[in-house]
């Protein structure tokens, strides 16, 4: 992937948002924003600035610039903490934290995303949690250590305590880990919404066979939120091989996908949010499906983030990072979705 060299964080520059601007921001209509990827690129545990980085204060600004006030951002465990129930990778922390920070100062909430699929590398080897000696309460250790670090940070709009769990062993796999994560975030932090998502590689379409059992999860501070994904190709995967006729899509299929998950949230009384979604930028049709579905969304009080900003994108076509200073294609429709409908 081609590589951008940008302007690094810097916080002394900025001018400073309010506590009380930030809680008025968070109690209000759910924000929508987008995925700015980078801390979780490349091989494990990579180089930084030559596998993966963390995103620049530019990158921020961009996108409070189109209106959005909400930042997914994905990082990998394997980074943060090196040894299994070792201490948190100070350099790592700092990174993330700045970041946060940030975003703060940019008056941008932010959803800390453990971008590992239920999974760990081990030497060479990718190791699915609660398998070859990565227990459960590793991971929950790990997101613990973390919730100390961040727990005081007024811009945290969730933890994303898992991207896209799939193929586990059973039905329950993934719950009892979720359920695990929960109970440790909440002996250090009561306040903070715990984002969970779906089994199934979070999928909205199949949400209700594949994680209806979710809603069974115990928080003590009764503050999760549920994250489906969601891509209009037609096996879901985002990766959009072929033209919009063959992937058999139409201008409703966003909003076909949606309706399991946030039917879902209805008849329990939950909280949604779609974590991921994306459109590629080589056909204006595709652009009509993601229009309708954010519309859609957006009715029916379910906020997202888009799949993905990020300065080390380079041409991937479902991208929203600026090329040459020129949005992307996929902005004019997204730009019009900032917050959910009251």
């Amino acid at each position: 992937m081609r590589i951008v060299c940008t302007a690094l964080l810097a916080c002394a520059c900025f001018v400073s948002v309010s506590a009380q601007s930030l809680k008025a921001l968070k109690a209000g209509p759910a924000p929508f924003g987008v995925n700015l990827a980078g801390a979780d690129f490349g091989q494990i545990p990579g180089t930084y600035e030559k596998d993966y980085d963390y995103p620049t204060a530019n990158d921020v600004e961009y996108l409070k610039s189109k209106g959005f006030r909400l930042i997914r951002l994905p990082f990998l465990w394997e980074r943060l903490q090196p040894q299994l129930n070792g201490e948190l990778d100070t350099f790592q922390v700092n990174k993330l934290v700045q970041v946060i920070d940030v975003a703060a100062k940019k008056g941008m909430l932010v959803v800390p995303d453990m971008h590992n699929y239920c999974r760990r590398m081990v030497g060479k080897e990718l190791t699915l949690i609660n398998t070859n000696g990565i227990s459960i309460a590793m991971v929950a250790d790990a997101w613990k250590k973390l919730a100390v670090k961040l727990k005081d940070k007024k811009n945290i709009w969730g933890y994303g305590i898992m991207n896209e769990p799939h193929d586990m062993p059973d039905s329950t796999a993934w719950f009892n880990i979720a359920q695990a994560i929960i109970t440790q975030i909440r002996t250090v932090d009561k306040k903070h919404p715990i984002v969970v998502g779906g089994d199934n590689w979070s999928s909205a379409a199949k949400w209700q066979n594949g994680s209806d059992h979710l809603k069974n999860l115990k928080d003590p501070a009764n503050n999760l939120v549920f994250e489906a994904h969601l891509y209009f190709d037609n096996d879901g995967s985002g990766t959009y091989k072929v033209s919009y006729e063959d992937e058999k899509a139409t201008p409703q299929t966003g909003v076909e996908r949606a309706q399991p998950f946030v039917n879902w949230l209805k008849k329990n009384k939950l909280k949604g949010f779609i974590g991921e979604y994306g459109a590629p930028d080589d056909d204006e049709r595709w652009l009509v499906t993601l229009d309708n579905f954010l519309k859609y969304i957006q009715a029916n009080g379910v906020n997202g983030t888009y799949w993905a900003a990020g300065h080390r994108w380079g041409d991937y076509k479902l991208a929203v990072q600026p090329v040459n200073g020129k949005d992307r294609p996929q902005m004019k429709v997204l730009s019009k979705y900032t917050f959910v409908k009251k």
